[in-house]
């Protein structure tokens, strides 16, 4: 007689009960809760922009409406600081050379980028190492850059002319030229800041697919066509967005004219930037200094907004 398994009782699958949802009034307040929250974290940032952003530029603003010295009582004096700056000599020189110094800027300094980024980004070895040399430029401080310029463009002992001497080529004056100053300093800024500008294009080319370009060789496209037709389509937007901050970063260009020439010779390198700070340092005259402050900030408002509507319909049409 053979005895049967004994057969143990399956185990009963414990079943949670559902839930009912929280009343409206309990996720109301969560809600609240985790927005207080998210708020709180944002009330430093808040605070330091408040305090060192937003409260000196409407100040400069109120300023620019009244005779302020520090230390004494300011005066509403109206227009009467922006009608005093226009009609200063030096008004027209400053405006003149910063956006002569833009323009140079964009053709000199804007290609350049673009076409380094062209170069590593078809670099099969050695990547990192070029990286760093290319953005080593950024990671210097603007004054210790504008002395070392300032030292390579001495006209008696500087580097650059003992190159050219080693060449048996002519010397040149260099920053100490009214007509070399100008376009010496846009060398020192185009090698000092487009570290950052290459990196920003190098990461735009690289989230290209590799299908377009593979579809452009097939079609028989060369390198220059495959530029034109793919990289340049592909990064529209990261150029068009690029080229906006370069001209608002040029039209305040000051490190360089102070440290390296002055403001000199003969006021051909003096900037807006620089015409502010000899207001404010120089003259004592904080109301002129934010009048002038005013102009440009309203100057490239206004460009800005121009530039992003006639950018953005272009998209649109495009």
């Amino acid at each position: 007689m053979t005895k049967t398994a004994e057969r143990r009782p399956v185990g009963k699958v414990a079943v949670r009960p559902v839930q009912a949802p929280p009343p409206a009034g309990d996720r109301r307040r969560r809600r609240l809760a985790d927005q207080a929250r998210a708020y709180g974290f944002l009330l430093g940032g808040l605070i330091c922009f408040a305090l060192f952003s937003w409260y000196p530029a409407i100040r400069a603003v109120v300023i620019a409406f009244q005779k302020y010295t520090p230390g004494s009582s300011p005066e509403w004096v109206g227009t009467a600081n922006f009608t005093r700056v226009w009609h200063d000599p030096e008004f027209s020189a400053a405006w003149r050379n910063t956006l002569t110094f833009t323009l140079l800027a964009l053709l000199i300094g804007f290609a350049i980028p673009f076409v380094m980024a062209l170069v590593l980004n078809e670099l099969r070895h050695a990547k990192a190492f070029f990286r760093v040399v290319v953005y080593l430029p950024v990671m210097i401080p603007p004054v210790v850059s504008a002395l070392l310029w300032k030292w390579f463009y001495d006209p008696g002992a500087g580097l650059a002319n003992e190159a050219l001497r080693f060449l048996h080529l002519p010397t040149s004056n260099w920053s100490n030229g009214a007509d070399t100053a100008l376009i010496s300093l846009v060398i020192v800024a185009t090698w000092a800041n487009m570290g950052g500008t290459v990196l920003i294009y190098l990461a735009a080319l690289q989230s290209i697919p590799g299908e377009l370009y593979e579809a452009a060789e097939l079609d028989g496209a060369n390198l220059l066509q495959r530029i034109r037709h793919v990289t340049i389509p592909q990064t529209r937007f990261v150029i068009l967005m690029l080229m906006l901050l370069q001209i608002i970063a040029t039209m305040q260009i000051f490190t360089e004219p102070f440290v390296i020439t002055g403001g000199g010779p003969e006021n051909a390198t003096v900037t807006v930037l620089y015409l502010i700070y000899k207001y404010a340092f120089l003259y004592n005259d904080f109301g002129g200094a934010c009048a002038l402050s005013v102009m440009l900030l309203v100057l490239l408002g206004a460009f800005s907004a121009v530039y992003l509507r006639l950018t953005r319909s272009g998209e649109e049409d495009a």
